[in-house]
C-alpha cells in the first residue's frame, strides 16, 4: 500500500462529533499514513476532547505539504482549508461535521469508503475557480488585500460588498473589463464563483451555477430599485466596484473574512492564477447534490 501524507483541518466548536475525528484517524492509521494536524484543531481535540492521538507532525502556519488536505466541520471549515492550502494544488477532501455540506460532502458514515477510494485511485478532482482581490487608493494598486492585516485576498465563495451599519444604503458603481456597467443602491453586493452560487448569493436570489462553468455572478442585496436583477459573467470578465456611502466606509466579506474600507478605495476583482482542487467520491454528483440537500422535486405539502 502506497504511503500518503495527509493534512488534516477541522472545526473545533463540535465536541459532539469527535467520534467521526477517532473514526478518520483510525482509518488512516490503519493504512499508516502519515497524518500532520492543525496546531489549533489538535489543541482542541487532545485539551478539549481528551483524545489520545499521536500525528506524525503539527500544522503551524501555510508553509506544509500534503498529498491530500482533510476539512472536518462544514463549508465554513471547508473554505477556511482552502485558504491554507491556497494554490498548493492540493486536493481537498471534506468530511461533513455541519449541516448542509455543498463542500463538505463525505458524511460520517462514509469516512472509511471515502479513504478507501482514496488509497484505490477512484476519486475525481474537481477544479473550482478562486476570486482575486486587489485595491485601489487613487491611482496607487496594493498587490494584496489588507496587507497590513495579513488577510488572504482570494475566494472561493464569495466577495461581498456591504454597508456597516443597519441606517442608510451605498452605491456600488461596477464597471465590467472597463465599461460601465450600473451602480447599485442597496445593501450590498455580492461576487460569487460557481462553488459560491449555493452560499450567500443563493439566499439573496442569485442564480446557481454548476461547478464546472466558466461563470461569475453578481448579485445586488435588498436593491432599491425593482428592476435591477442578478447577472453572470464569463470568468475572464475583470470587475471594478467603487463605492460610496453615507459614512463614508463599508464592509468588505472575503468568504466570510470582513474587513472594513474607506469609500476612497475601489476594489478590483478578477479570476486567480490558481484554482481549489476538491475531492469527489466517484458517485457524487452536484445535481444529486441539489435534489437531497436543496430537496428539489419534493413536495412539502406530502
Amino acid at each position: 500500500m502506497r504511503k500518503l501524507r495527509f493534512a488534516l483541518f477541522g472545526n473545533i466548536y463540535q465536541a459532539k462529533k469527535s467520534v467521526l475525528v477517532k473514526k478518520l484517524l483510525c482509518s488512516l492509521e490503519e493504512r499508516k499514513a502519515e497524518v500532520y494536524i492543525d496546531r489549533r484543531f489538535y489543541e482542541y481535540l487532545t485539551g478539549q476532547l481528551l483524545l489520545d492521538i499521536t500525528p506524525t507532525g503539527l500544522i503551524d502556519d501555510e508553509n506544509f505539504s500534503a498529498d491530500i488536505a482533510v476539512s472536518m466541520g462544514g463549508d465554513g471549515t471547508f473554505l477556511q482549508t482552502a485558504s491554507r492550502v491556497a494554490d498548493k494544488g492540493i486536493p481537498i477532501i471534506g468530511i461533513n461535521m455541519g449541516r448542509m455540506g455543498f463542500l463538505a460532502d463525505v458524511s460520517g458514515d462514509e469516512i472509511d469508503d471515502a479513504i478507501a477510494c482514496i488509497y484505490a485511485d477512484e476519486c475525481r478532482v474537481e477544479e473550482r475557480s478562486v476570486l482575486a482581490v486587489e485595491y485601489i487608493n487613487g491611482g496607487e494598486r496594493k498587490a494584496e488585500y489588507g496587507a497590513e492585516k495579513d488577510s488572504f485576498p482570494y475566494a472561493l465563495n464569495e466577495v461581498a460588498v456591504l454597508k456597516r451599519d443597519n441606517s442608510s444604503m451605498i452605491s456600488i458603481r461596477v464597471d465590467i473589463n472597463g465599461e460601465y456597467l450600473t451602480t447599485y443602491q442597496a445593501d450590498g453586493l455580492i461576487i460569487n464563483t460557481p462553488t459560491g452560487s449555493t452560499g450567500y448569493a443563493l439566499s439573496v436570489g442569485g442564480p446557481i451555477m454548476s461547478p464546472e462553468a466558466h461563470t461569475l455572478g453578481i448579485t445586488p442585496v435588498a436593491p432599491h430599485s425593482l428592476n435591477v436583477r442578478p447577472i453572470t459573467l464569463c470568468d475572464d470578465a475583470e470587475v471594478t466596484l467603487t463605492v460610496e456611502s453615507r459614512n463614508h466606509n463599508f464592509l468588505v466579506a472575503i468568504d466570510g473574512r470582513s474587513e472594513a474600507c474607506s469609500e476612497e478605495t475601489r476594489l478590483h476583482i478578477r479570476k486567480a492564477p490558481y484554482c481549489i482542487r476538491v475531492l469527489k467520491q466517484p458517485e457524487s454528483s452536484f445535481y444529486r447534490t441539489l435534489r437531497s440537500k436543496l430537496m428539489w422535486g419534493n413536495d412539502v405539502r406530502n
